[in-house]
């Protein structure tokens, strides 16, 4: 009989300090990293908000929205490594249309409410955000085999 234990059964050795600072470094960079994105993808598309072809609004920002939300929220869940991590881009989003909403002392509007395809922008992207939540929500817890 041997006391030395099969190979299947060893342990591997619990992770070192610099091993688990580096990790939480990380995950801190890739949330600050997701919630700039937030703020860089808000410009994009309040910029592409009004563009027009012939005179008319084409609406070319409510696809990019899509794309670019689910794509934040995929990015922060999977660097910071939790499920709430999605609200890292939705908080400064959401605070960039507000401002963007929001009249000036000029008098400036950079979202009116008369402007279909600003409107269908905001509510694209915080349906967006709102289903990513939603479903991580829902999602099994991720399993662990020791």
């Amino acid at each position: 009989m041997s006391v030395t234990p099969e190979p299947d059964q060893v342990e591997p050795p619990p992770p070192g300090q610099a091993v688990r600072v580096l990790d939480l470094v990380l995950r801190v960079a890739g949330g600050a990293l997701a919630a700039f994105g937030g703020v860089l993808t808000a410009v994009v598309e309040l910029v592409l908000a009004g563009v027009r072809v012939g005179g008319h609004l084409i609406g070319v920002s409510v696809p990019v929205v899509i794309v670019a939300n689910v794509a934040l929220g995929w990015f922060a869940h999977v660097t910071v490594g939790r499920r709430w991590a999605v609200v890292l881009p939705a908080v400064p989003w959401f605070g960039m249309m507000v401002v963007a909403a929001g009249r000036t002392d000029e008098g400036d509007v950079l979202l009116s409410g008369d402007n279909w395809v600003g409107l269908a922008m905001i509510v694209a992207g915080a349906m967006t955000f709102a289903v990513l939540g939603f479903r991580l929500m829902l999602a099994p817890p991720a399993r662990t085999d020791t």
